[in-house]
């Protein structure tokens, strides 16, 4: 009985000795396989979907879930949607009151990255409001602050540094990677900027109107002598809105109009009678058919080029 008693207690701290041993052993496999994970980014829109990829690379999943046919900055995803938000790892922030469904749900405050968070003081206010409707998004209104803040490339590179620093601070294990790829897409930005510096130069006074209030920052940046209506690409404007443009071109003598994407023939051609051409600068606020965030800009800035020669 009393070799048995021996026994049992040799076992029982054999036992816990092998538990003291393994239990450590897996908790750092599971560490291990958890750090080793991509992490999951969401993002309000395509450029920052974009430039996380850039930075992240294999180590995040970087998705923006938006259907391609609607405007990111009205777009309201339903509850599935926001559920996959709520279980990313990161969610990307725009800023500048972008995506203004983020203030109407309940996503976890420790997620958020707010990009544009340390150039508020750069943020644009738009003076006077003009509500207006077009494609599945319905009614929405231009007030409050201009919001596409990555066509300043600028400001883009602030963006992006701000996306880098927040993975950096999720696994700094891969700080070197997240800081390389950010010098690459800091220089590909760089480089971008500097094309279209040269290229508005030419004639920096050269009026244009904008088929829509979208190049506040591009304008700013870059010095462009530009004045907005509020077009559509794929509709065709109205008798009061061949009016208002016809008012604008009595001071502002435009010879060019920037559309947001490739516009209908008959404005196009309607356009030529008043004596303007059409050139199409995407904001590329949505993902692209074809290419990425910057084939579309490089097109861009050559779609430019025509107007200042």
């Amino acid at each position: 009985m009393f070799i048995k008693r021996i026994f049992k207690i040799k076992y029982y701290y054999l036992v816990v000795w092998k538990a003291l041993i393994v239990i450590p052993i897996m908790l750092s496999f599971i560490q291990i396989s958890s750090a080793s994970e991509p992490l999951k980014v969401y993002a309000v829109n395509y450029p920052l979907k974009y430039f996380a990829g850039r930075i992240g690379g294999e180590n995040v999943r970087a998705v923006f879930p938006a259907p391609q046919d609607v405007d990111p900055a009205y777009w309201k995803p339903d509850i599935a949607t926001i559920g996959a938000y709520q279980k990313a790892d990161l969610i990307l922030l725009n800023g500048a009151g972008y995506a203004g469904w983020i203030n109407k749900v309940s996503l976890p405050r420790s997620k958020l990255v707010d990009t544009s968070k340390n150039f508020q003081y750069r943020i644009i206010t738009i003076k006077g409001t003009v509500t207006h409707s077009h494609g599945p998004g319905g009614a929405h209104a231009h007030e409050g602050a201009a919001f596409t803040t990555w066509l300043d490339l600028d400001l883009a590179t602030l963006q992006a540094r701000a996306i880098a620093k927040a993975f950096i601070r999720r696994k700094p294990d891969l700080r070197n990677i997240f800081e390389r790829n950010f010098t690459a897409l800091e220089k590909d930005l760089a480089t971008l900027s500097r094309d279209i510096e040269s290229t508005v130069s030419k004639d920096p006074s050269k009026p244009f109107v904008a088929s829509h209030p979208v190049y506040d920052y591009f304008s700013r940046r870059y010095g462009l002598n530009i004045q907005s209506v509020h077009w559509e690409p794929d509709e065709n404007p109205d008798d009061r809105q061949w009016a208002e443009l016809n008012t604008i071109l009595k001071e502002h003598p435009a010879k060019w109009m920037i559309w947001e994407g490739k516009p209908g023939s008959i404005p196009v051609k309607k356009l030529k009678t008043f004596g303007i051409d059409s050139l199409v600068f995407d904001p590329c606020g949505n993902a692209p058919g074809q290419g990425d965030f910057f084939s579309v800009m490089r097109r861009n800035v050559e779609n430019l080029k025509p107007a200042f020669e």
